[in-house]
């Protein structure tokens, strides 16, 4: 059969489980030619109570249907059916046949996929376990290259031989979209280099998730690379060194410590919340004509044994006009606590002292008065 879409070419056929475990895998990578070591197929969540139930259908004999695979010897050639989509069901049919079921089960298998075929074929299978966006997202740029991937490897964001996360959570790795976010925050904040910061609208931004992202495909295409740029490399450096700083002052709790568990996770993590990890980028392009500035700025990952960015202090940050239930800076990531937080990484450069309650106080009030002047500006124009 043919895919009219795409013009991919497939098989549908039912096999049993011993010939299926015998001759597939799904230790299957997005990109073979390429990027062999980084793989297609999400981590298997054991513990899922839809999981359990599959693994006790598959040994009460139940047949599974649509594993889908692609056949290829290119490499790992004593398995040459690479499973796609139904890794779940696959491991649940093989830990089945262990107890001496061995049932007919559903395949469909293509042939000679190009590259743009296999991505658009395992982005259908991951749909049909609901996909999250941080993986589409991390396909996509699996598809594109390897460029993103080295970089957050090479600057300290992700680990050596570590890919990025399927889904955002603490203990993952950093996503997709974060990196994007970081470099076209860093970029968005280097072209205000030269502008008149109180009176420019100095909110970062997100990258798009799940769906192309012009943007981020300009920037990627950029020349001479952005991955070149020397600024960018070192941003990224003195990320990560907040990231760790950070996590390393909460990664024991103090003698008579009150936090919670969650509160010291939330705090250990502050720096890849969405709203601080885009202002600092902003700051950190913002700043990059002025080395005195951007020291103290990058100085906040120095911090040894403390807080740098003095999580409590920022869940006590609030103005007049917040509602109730606002928990402080750092916890949400709309357009407002982005732009407090650009204003309070602005101000700690001016002196290198480090966020403390007067300076977020300040940041709050000039956040305000500057979206007030801009309110006033806009009439002004459209008069």
């Amino acid at each position: 059969m043919s895919d009219l879409r795409t013009g991919a070419r497939f098989v549908e056929c039912h096999v049993r489980a011993s010939k299926l475990i015998e001759l597939a895998t799904v230790d299957v990578p997005i990109d073979p030619d390429e990027q062999p070591e980084y793989r297609a197929n999400r981590d298997v969540v054991e513990d899922h109570v839809a999981f359990e139930k599959m693994r006790e259908d598959a040994k009460a004999r139940r047949t599974f249907s649509n594993i889908v695979s692609e056949y290829s010897v290119a490499y790992d050639a004593a398995h040459p059916i690479k499973i796609i989509g139904g890794q779940r069901r696959y491991i649940a049919i093989k830990e089945a046949l262990e107890s001496q079921v061995d049932e007919y089960h559903g395949l469909k298998v293509y042939f000679s996929l190009d590259s743009e075929q296999r991505l658009d074929v395992q982005l259908i299978s991951n749909t049909n376990i609901a996909v999250s966006t941080d993986l589409f997202d991390r396909m996509q740029e699996t598809l594109a290259g390897p460029e993103l991937r080295e970089w957050c490897q090479k600057v300290g964001l992700l680990q050596q031989n570590v890919d990025f996360a399927d889904r955002r959570q603490r203990t993952n790795p950093i996503t997709v979209r974060d990196a994007r976010t970081f470099i076209l925050n860093y970029f968005l904040g280097l072209s205000y280099a030269n502008k008149e910061f109180a009176l420019s609208d100095t909110t970062p931004k997100i990258a798009r998730s799940g769906d192309v992202d012009s943007e981020w495909d300009a920037l990627r295409s950029r020349t001479p690379p952005i991955w070149e740029d020397l600024g960018l490399t070192i941003a990224g450096n003195e990320f990560a060194r907040l990231i760790a700083a950070q996590r390393a002052a909460f990664a024991k709790p103090s003698v008579g410590q009150s936090k919670t568990k969650s509160t010291q996770a939330d705090f250990a993590n502050k720096a890849l919340n969405f709203a601080v990890l885009r202002a600092w980028a902003f700051v950190a392009g913002l700043l990059s004509n002025n080395p005195v500035r951007l020291k103290r700025h990058y100085a906040l990952a120095a911090t040894t044994g403390k807080d740098p960015l003095a999580a409590a202090l920022l869940a006590k940050g609030k103005h007049k006009s917040d509602p109730e239930n606002y928990r402080g800076l750092g916890y949400r990531t709309d357009a407002k606590e982005r732009g407090r937080l650009v204003e309070l990484f602005y101000l700690q450069a001016e002196d290198g002292n480090g966020i403390n309650a007067k300076n977020i106080e300040i940041a709050i009030k000039k956040y305000h008065a500057k979206e007030a002047q801009l309110d006033v500006t806009k009439a002004q124009e459209s008069r």
